[in-house]
């Protein structure tokens, strides 16, 4: 039984098999970077006291729906026919008018008509979690959507920078067949050997890299010691 975090599809697992079987198969993760902190950080604050609010109140080119939870975990059960299940957490649920829900997943990102596909899997994946709970009842997600930040421009006022993040609206079709599909490939993948790296990663570049070089300054030493 294998978890799969939805965060990991639209990176990890399209930049290199490798890395991504390292990870979930035997818990190799990847160093932590600077970078991916803030961005957290500037999610959480962007989100604030959302919950209870209209998404009307973040903008009103925004599509009319009420925030009842954030950053929610979800677990699902075993989907039929894999030795996997999903496992993450969500940015917003979002009640629609109807009774039904929405899920919305914040991302700091210069907006692109690319975004879509890049992260359907990782929207569907929670859809069919909330849909398909491990435990307690489903919830009925009739929609998914991107809700995208990226600065456009800053005002320096009092000695503090401040950024100016107009949101873009992405709304994203969910394919049951097409989410199905790539579970099972993804089944198949970890149910395997360990595939070839991809001659681009830079994580396995940085492998190699230090290995070279730790072992070549090894030899040299013992090469150049006197004992």
């Amino acid at each position: 039984m294998f978890k799969l975090s939805p965060s990991d599809f639209a990176y990890m697992y399209q930049d290199c098999k490798l890395c991504y079987c390292l990870k979930i198969k035997h818990k190799v993760k990847h160093p932590s970077m600077p970078m991916p902190g803030v961005f957290s950080t500037m999610n959480s604050i962007m989100q604030g006291d959302i919950v209870g609010k209209d998404l009307r109140d973040i903008s009103p080119d925004l599509p009319v729906g009420k925030v009842v939870k954030q950053e929610g975990f979800v677990k699902s059960k075993m989907i039929d026919g894999t030795s996997v299940y999903i496992g993450g957490k969500y940015d917003l649920l979002v009640e629609l008018p109807d009774g039904s829900y929405m899920i919305v997943d914040l991302k700091i990102s210069k907006p692109s008509d690319e975004k879509s596909d890049m992260y359907k899997s990782q929207l569907w994946s929670y859809k069919y979690a909330l849909e398909n709970p491990e435990s307690g009842e489903p919830v009925n997600i009739s929609k998914l959507a991107l809700l995208i930040f990226y600065p456009e421009s800053v005002v320096f006022e009092n000695g503090v920078a401040k950024l100016a993040f107009p949101p873009q609206w992405i709304e994203v079709e969910y394919n049951h067949n097409e989410f199905l599909e790539f579970m099972k490939e993804v089944d198949t993948l970890l149910a395997g050997p360990l595939p070839a790296e991809n001659e681009n990663c830079q994580w396995c570049k940085y492998r190699h890299t230090g290995e070279l070089l730790t072992h070549s300054t090894s030899e040299n030493v013992a090469e150049t010691s006197p004992f």
